[in-house]
């Protein structure tokens, strides 16, 4: 078949259109993600662990959190490798759906009053399944939004899905926002199930949305020239296992630090007098301003290059690592906003930029396995251990000083993973 064949069987719908379809995809995800992140840290210890000292089982609560991000790794495996087979569309379908069911369950789940250490093993099987679901969702939700953009505008499109993280932390945090206002006995005998009984509608909604999302005109290109690869996967781990690695080391710190500062500092705060509901209420305002900066920070990646704005993200990580930690001991919440106003700017300059960096690195028949591959073992080594390591090491050491050197090690780390990447926001695709 001729390439003009092929393009003339290619369905290319508006970039904007999939990047938006993308966008509402991840929304969900994350608020799905976020609102088991913020119950971890205000609820789940006292209902399915209440038979620990308040350390322990705050503790045991984090290492829920962590379980998901343990299965992220099996679903970037799976879904990588089947979209990469059968294409981008149909595994968003199967993620979403597959998050919604679970994250209902947890809304519906007993506790250890009513069915003792059932309660907890079921949440963390819930909890696995969130996390499979994620760890296939954000790379095909990228791709569709890199695939269908023109050359010079993938930075740019590429970032919108990019903005389900702050808007799926804003609809969590405004969820639980009222529901944490609750007296105590009521927010831990209801209210905490709100939010993810809520998940179903949102699910319904954004499943609509992408079932109108034709399939990845790349993935359509390579389907047509009957050029797919058998086992991607395999084709990755051959070929690429030093690109993977170096994909997840570059992943490391903004992961770690995002989670710090959205997960585990909601906990750190009460120990300054800052109540939950005003951490809460930080966080909404901080992350409306990353909404704002996500789109604007993948435009200029398509001007200036992907790995410059990249550094300079990291950079910025090392430079606030102690100034949080300061601004929160203080106890001042004019202080910790402007922090984390800050702190906004340093996660998402290199967040923004991922999508398109990273899938540029890899031909298209084997960029699902690839994108999901480096990112999720980036997750499993950085995110899903920033809340528990962070708590370890305040009990060891009683002070947040060696939280703020572990961010800056894992920043420095993630500066020299870059400099074995190669920017390729100027070449042909």
């Amino acid at each position: 078949m001729t390439t003009p064949e092929i393009q003339a069987r290619t369905i290319v719908q508006s970039p904007a259109k999939v990047a938006f379809a993308s966008l509402v995809g991840t929304s969900i995800e994350w608020y799905d993600f976020f609102a088991y992140g913020t119950a971890a840290a205000l609820v789940f210890n006292k209902l399915f662990f209440p038979t620990f000292d308040a350390t322990t089982g705050t503790l045991l609560s984090f290492s829920t959190f962590t379980a998901g991000f343990v299965a992220r790794p099996i679903g970037g495996l799976v879904f990588g490798h089947l979209g990469d087979r059968l294409g981008r569309k149909k595994m968003l379908v199967s993620t979403i759906m597959i998050m919604g069911l679970a994250t209902v369950l947890i809304g519906l789940l007993p506790t250890y009053a009513a069915i003792g250490m059932a309660a907890p093993i079921l949440l963390v099987v819930l909890r696995l399944l969130q996390g499979f679901s994620v760890g296939g969702e954000w790379g095909g939700a990228a791709l569709m939004a890199v695939e269908h953009s023109p050359d010079g505008r993938r930075g740019f499109y590429g970032s919108w899905p990019q903005m389900g993280v702050p808007v799926g932390l804003i609809l969590a945090s405004a969820v639980f926002l009222p529901l944490a206002a609750l007296p105590a006995d009521q927010f831990l005998a209801w209210g905490w199930r709100l939010p993810f009984l809520l998940s179903f509608v949102l699910v319904v909604a954004g499943l609509l949305i992408r079932l109108k999302v034709s399939e990845s005109p790349e993935f359509e290109r390579i389907k047509l020239q009957k050029t797919v690869v058998r086992a991607p996967i395999v084709e990755v781990l051959r070929k690429y296992p030093v690109r993977v690695l170096l994909i997840a080391g570059a992943y490391l710190s903004s992961g770690i630090f995002f989670y710090l500062l959205a997960v585990y500092n909601l906990v750190y705060a009460t120990h300054a007098g800052i109540s939950r509901s005003a951490m809460l209420g930080v966080i909404i305002v901080t992350s409306l301003f990353g909404l704002v900066c996500i789109p604007v920070i993948g435009k200029l990646a398509d001007r200036v290059g992907r790995r410059r704005l990249y550094v300079i993200g990291q950079v910025l990580i090392v430079a606030m690592a102690f100034p949080v930690y300061w601004s929160i001991d203080s106890g001042s919440l004019v202080l910790v906003t402007i922090t984390y106003l800050v702190s906004t700017v340093a996660f998402y300059l290199p967040y923004a930029i991922m999508p398109a960096y990273f899938s540029e690195l890899f031909g298209a028949g084997v960029r699902y396995s690839g994108l999901s591959l480096g990112t999720t073992v980036g997750t499993i080594l950085g995110n899903s251990l920033a809340p528990l390591i962070a708590g370890a090491l305040l009990a060891a050491t009683g002070s947040a000083t060696s939280i703020s050197v572990y961010v800056i090690a894992t920043a420095l780390l993630s500066l020299a993973c870059l400099l074995g990447l190669a920017d390729r926001s100027r070449e042909k695709h």
